[in-house]
């Protein structure tokens, strides 16, 4: 029994002590504290969603040992298509996806970088959640200067330390929800760049930009110690001939048709469409509710992300493309643009075709 007690003692000092380390990020401190105390968002010790949100709908072990399908993970490497970011034109108005949820894009000029993973994993360990075979064809070094990097939330699939680290002499401003902040502050950012934001908050980039930072419906910590410590968010950025909105990770709610009753209408929605299960439904949506909430957001064109690099659920790789553009063909609208990893998105072109380029891939 006393050698039982001691090794559980070492085993939770050391979990205790790796967690201390800086990939885990900071805790708000200081005036960042009071900032967090004084969010209307901020309740009962954490940051809470605008209805209740249970994380699970089933028992921890019923959603644990759930059967997982066979082609969770494809067998052979996903098609890809590797883009020179750096010969592109700053000036054209273009969108990359690296797979999952992480994307590049330029509008006006301006060069935005939205949660960035470029490890080969998605965890705090090089072993758990690795990328798919052939998805991680883009590196950091082949991200050219960012102007602002835009992070939703601080879920290890979402912000990666070992990729901002090696961004960080590239980034000129830091984007994030309430509480974000203090990870980035951490990892020695300076406070300047760092520009934090609650719900409802609009922030005036440059002359003909704003951001607003608006509600998701999902939850927040990088470890045991800091769960719900920081906001998750999502955002619209608005220029004056284009508005792209980033969905980040969400269960549907009514969220997005309160944002899509205020603007006449979105340019371009990127919504989560993957990861999903009935176990954890408030938390992320199914893919015919990420149709719907590109109509609620009244989008003209709908990317769906959060699929295609990492097994975080159970079902096929490819059933969220295929049930998406199956429920698409029904409604014809919005229009559903599906690029391989890599492929650039012309954001001005209306007649820009994608293949369905999964359906050959096992």
């Amino acid at each position: 029994m006393i050698v039982g007690i001691v090794l559980l003692s070492c085993l939770v000092a050391g979990c205790t002590a790796y967690t201390c380390l800086p990939k885990f990020g900071g805790i708000p401190k200081n005036e960042r504290v009071r900032k967090v105390d004084g969010s209307p968002n901020y309740r009962d010790g954490h940051f809470q969603n605008i209805h209740e949100t249970s994380q699970l709908t089933e028992s921890f072990w019923t959603a644990i040992f759930q059967s997982s399908s066979k082609r969770k993970i494809p067998k052979n490497e996903i098609p890809t298509v590797k883009a020179n970011l750096s010969e592109l034109n700053p000036q054209e108005n273009i969108l990359v996806w690296f797979g999952h949820s992480s994307y590049y894009f330029q509008v006006e000029g301006k060069r935005f970088l939205v949660d960035p993973v470029f490890s080969h994993y998605a965890s705090p360990v090089s072993f758990i959640n690795r990328a798919f075979k052939g998805t991680n064809i883009c590196k950091a070094a082949d991200i050219p200067d960012i102007d602002y990097l835009v992070i939703t939330h601080d879920h290890w699939d979402h912000l990666d330390y070992p990729t901002i680290k090696e961004l960080k002499p590239r980034i000129r401003k830091v984007i994030c929800p309430m509480g974000v902040g203090a990870h980035f502050a951490r990892w020695n950012f300076d406070e300047s760049t760092i520009i934090e934001m609650d719900w409802e908050d609009r922030v005036v980039l440059d002359t003909c930009f704003e951001m607003h930072c608006f509600p998701a419906r999902h939850f927040s910590g990088r470890g045991f110690f800091n769960q719900r410590q920081s906001l998750w968010a999502s955002f619209l950025l608005k220029s004056d001939n284009l508005s792209i909105y980033m969905g980040g990770d969400s269960g549907y709610d009514t969220h997005f048709a309160s944002i899509g009753e205020r603007f006449d209408s979105i340019d371009f929605a990127l919504l989560e469409n993957g990861q999903y299960n009935k176990a954890w439904k408030y938390i992320h949506m199914q893919p015919e509710e990420t149709l719907q909430a590109g109509i609620d957001l009244r989008a003209k064109n709908v990317i769906p992300v959060h699929h295609s690099k990492f097994a975080l659920s159970r079902h096929s790789w490819d059933e969220p493309l295929i049930r998406i553009n199956t429920a698409n063909e029904k409604l014809k609208t919005p229009r559903l643009l599906t690029p391989q990893i890599g492929e650039i998105v012309f954001l001005k072109d209306t007649m820009q075709t994608f293949s369905k380029w999964w359906q050959n891939v096992e």
